[in-house]
């Protein structure tokens, strides 16, 4: 799979808003789907803060697993940072709309997308 399909594939997620796939390293977005109103290029920038400081925490705690996924509630509204683990400088940030998703099953669909995407450089 790659980028547009793993993106395309994310955006059929129930009640996925928006997506982005970031690269970790420098908090480039390496490509977008959807987004309506929300800036997917300032998110996927905010969010490779988050991931950092988590990042820095867990290192500081001398913690050893991996992150698996980051999940932000709002009111509305789910932001869900999966780490790609076949890519480790890489994350898919997802918007979902709390109303029509299922968080369990919206991270079950994104541990798959992780397993299929192959990013070539």
């Amino acid at each position: 799979m790659d980028i547009q399909q793993a993106l395309d594939k994310a955006m059929e997620i129930n009640g996925a808003v928006g997506v982005a796939l970031v690269d970790f390293t420098s908090g480039m977005c390496l490509g977008t789907a959807g987004g309506g109103p929300i800036d997917l290029e300032l998110a996927a920038a905010g969010n490779t803060e988050v991931v950092r400081a988590k990042k820095n925490v867990r290192d500081k705690l001398k913690i050893k697993d991996s992150i698996e996924d980051i999940l932000i509630t709002l009111e509305t509204q789910y932001h869900l940072i999966r780490m790609f683990h076949n890519s480790k400088n890489i994350f898919l940030y997802l918007v979902l709309d709390r109303k029509s998703s299922n968080l369990a099953l919206s991270r079950m669909s994104l541990r798959a997308i992780d397993e299929e995407l192959e990013v070539k450089v």
